[in-house]
């Protein structure tokens, strides 16, 4: 009680010099009669006013937060410092005789100034204590202590998943392995408390497939990130709200199961919930008409703490402008490949690099901190940069130093849980890096799959264009409460014309081509009717590697250039085999897909140079994902050494849940478990390689 008073004490004298310090630099504020005053009444008026500034945020901020959870978070980060300059400036009301002299627009920039500096002096003090920093990381999530009371919490370990999303298996080793490396938490556990394996992705290697397949169990029938579906008309979008939702209820009816979350968990920043009863940021639930919103409450318990709200915002306004600064240092240099990064892109990538991150992270920490079994978050940032910036950039790489400033403070916050924790970081795809198929051959897939059917291509290029910065885009429209408003439209654009019309749709270096007017899956002998030309073409350009197509004679059938071919239902290859730049493993996984029930006519996946792992992107993407063909199809898992793992390679989303859902089942109590069997796991014991409540990581606090 008494450290408490003495910290609340030494956070209002600094919030006081702070007042008093702005009040003798800025021109536009004072706080003195205007007949003038001693220093010791300036003190004393700078002490209430920094008093009553600091009881206003604590009480009046959450509330405030609370009513505007109802406007979209976008504009609630908007409105940070115009509702914190406005709480000063009732604040200084309190001022005897009215010395407390503002204008609003410096109210705005003394506001942002003494939350900046409370927040320092309150995590600086809290430092030394842990139960005073327990609190801080818990108020930092908007979370409570459990009471007493309550049901007591297993002794056996929690799970906390860390998602970072697009980062590919060599990437990271290559971050944690360089000197100095760009991850320097994550490398001080690599070969020590943790191990790095590689997986491999779906022939649909996209956040999508594989968290659906993580998350649920199976991703059957998610072909690529967007595709046709010919008997509603509709397009399916993996992160558009009402598609997740449907992917999730497929996933549930087919599998039988909830969830991996669905034992205590939360899942947070993800497409899906996993089966999560605690849900935020999530897109599946995102189009739900709640009154509050469950995709959005973790902006809520983010932006309840005006320090925190402020320290973001500002983060913010710093990402805006170091992404004009790295895009301009790009255009300068010629960078290749490159793409536009103009518009309000700037605003796009500051959203998914610093907002989700912060909130995603408090998330995260305040489920920790009520001990939850459990808990799923996807960190987008990455993914986001490496789009525009490629997955090797300078750009990329920095982010990934910031990301791992965020992993440290999760790992941090496990020595105040109420139970200990593992911390597993694993991708779901990697990104592979090239010219985009239009900037290296002048034309679109769309333009040239209508010119093989004989059709004029180049309608609704603008159209088209304007879908850069996808994954972004839709989660700043969730933030704003416009989920599908206008993108439905975009996309669905792409359909309209005659049915007899070929509707051509992109997912990275995966494209697909679908023919309306043709009842399921159309056959190589009716497009060989329709457009004798077609196939030829596209088999012969250059920038395409294979085409699948299905025939009523042979079944699934992979063409290539010069006549290649490859039966996949009975393995014979004709010429060069046309997945043989592929790796191995592409004729499973392209003959599983070729079994969905939505996979388009025609599959285009484009070419891949094989030692640098190059392919063009049929989106505007310097760094791309979606298809075969380099490091995409390779990401991460990163788990504590005491959890087992198969002797082969883990190959699909599928096989890594069942992976994951056993690690959670062998943290059984530790009364079922009988520590002198010889299959005894490890993953009962809770004091092996744990990041535990009471055991410091190394982390920085933050």
């Amino acid at each position: 009680m008494v450290r408490a008073v003495g910290r609340v004490l030494a956070v209002w004298m600094v919030a006081s010099a702070t007042l008093a310090l702005l009040a003798w630099l800025l021109p536009d504020f004072r706080l003195k009669a205007p007949d003038g005053d001693s220093p010791t009444q300036i003190a004393v008026t700078a002490a209430i006013g920094a008093g009553a500034f600091g009881v206003l945020s604590a009480l009046v901020w959450p509330l405030l937060v609370r009513a505007l959870l109802l406007v979209p978070a976008l504009v609630l980060g908007a409105l940070v410092f115009f509702l914190n300059g406005s709480l000063l400036l009732i604040a200084l009301r309190f001022t005897p005789d009215g010395r407390g002299q503002v204008t609003p627009v410096t109210a705005v920039v003394i506001a942002a100034v003494m939350s900046a500096a409370s927040s320092a002096t309150s995590t600086a003090l809290a430092v030394r204590d842990d139960a005073a920093y327990g609190r801080r990381l818990a108020r930092l999530a908007g979370r409570r202590r459990r009471r007493a009371g309550d049901p007591p919490l297993p002794g056996t370990p929690g799970t906390v998943f860390v998602q970072l999303d697009g980062v590919g298996h060599d990437v990271l080793r290559d971050a944690l392995t360089s000197s100095p490396p760009a991850m320097p938490t994550v490398a001080s556990w690599l070969d020590t408390t943790h191990r790095l394996t590689a997986w491999r992705t779906d022939w649909s290697s996209q956040t999508g497939a594989s968290q659906l397949g993580i998350l649920h169990g199976t991703n059957h029938d998610v072909p690529a990130f967007r595709w046709f579906e010919k008997e509603t008309g509709q397009v399916m979008v993996c992160n558009r709200p009402s598609s997740a939702a449907e992917l999730e209820r497929r996933a549930k009816a087919l599998t039988g199961s909830r969830g991996l979350l669905a034992d205590d968990g939360a899942s947070r920043g993800n497409l899906f919930t996993g089966g999560a009863e605690q849900s935020a940021l999530v897109m599946s639930v995102a189009a739900r008409r709640d009154k509050f919103s469950r995709s959005r409450t973790g902006y809520f318990a983010y932006f309840s703490d005006p320090a925190n709200a402020v320290r973001t915002a500002w983060s913010f306004l710093a990402e805006v402008g170091r992404e004009i600064v790295e895009s301009t240092a790009s255009r300068l240099r010629r960078d290749r490949p490159r793409i536009k990064r103009g518009g309000i892109y700037p605003l796009l990538r500051a959203f998914a690099t610093v907002v989700e991150r912060d909130v995603a992270v408090a998330a995260v920490i305040g489920d920790m901190l009520a001990g939850r079994t459990a808990v799923y978050a996807d960190l987008v940032a990455y993914d986001e940069v490496a789009h525009h910036s490629g997955p090797r950039s300078k750009d990329a790489r920095k982010v990934l130093n910031r990301l791992d400033r965020s992993v440290a403070l999760i790992a941090d916050a496990a020595r105040y849980a109420p139970r200990p924790y593992r911390v597993v970081l694993l991708s779901d795809h990697g990104q592979s890096e090239g010219e985009t198929f239009e900037s290296a051959y002048g034309v679109t897939l769309r333009e040239l799959v209508r010119a093989g059917c004989g059709l004029s291509g180049n309608e609704r290029r603008g159209r088209r264009r304007a879908a850069r910065g996808a994954e972004a885009r839709t989660a700043a429209r969730t933030a704003l409460r416009r989920p599908e408003r206008g993108r439905r439209a975009q996309e669905e654009a792409e359909c309209e014309g005659p049915a007899s019309q070929p509707v051509v749709l992109a997912s990275g270096n995966l494209g697909l081509v679908a023919f309306p007017d043709i009842e399921g899956r159309a056959t190589l002998e009716e497009i060989d009717r329709r457009s004798p030309e077609l196939l030829d073409v596209l088999t012969a350009h250059p920038g395409i590697g294979f085409v699948l197509v299905r025939s009523a004679e042979r079944g699934p059938l992979v063409l290539g250039p010069d006549g290649a071919q490859h039966e996949l239902a009975t393995g014979r290859i004709k010429g060069d085999d046309p997945l043989a730049p592929f790796g191995d493993g592409a004729a499973d996984a392209v003959l599983r897909a070729d079994g969905f029930p939505h996979t388009a006519d025609l599959m285009v996946n484009s070419a891949c140079e094989p030692r640098s792992g190059a392919v063009y992107a049929f989106e505007e993407q310097a760094g791309s994902h979606g298809g075969l063909g380099g490091p995409q199809s390779s990401p991460f898992l990163l788990s504590p050494v005491e959890l087992p793992l198969p002797d082969e390679l883990l190959v699909g989303a599928e096989a890594l849940h069942a992976v994951l859902r056993d690690w959670l089942a062998r943290a059984c109590d530790p009364p079922v478990c009988d520590p002198a069997a010889d299959d005894h796991p490890a993953a009962c014991d809770p004091s092996a390689s744990l990041l535990a409540r009471d055991e410091p990581t190394g982390a920085s606090t933050p």
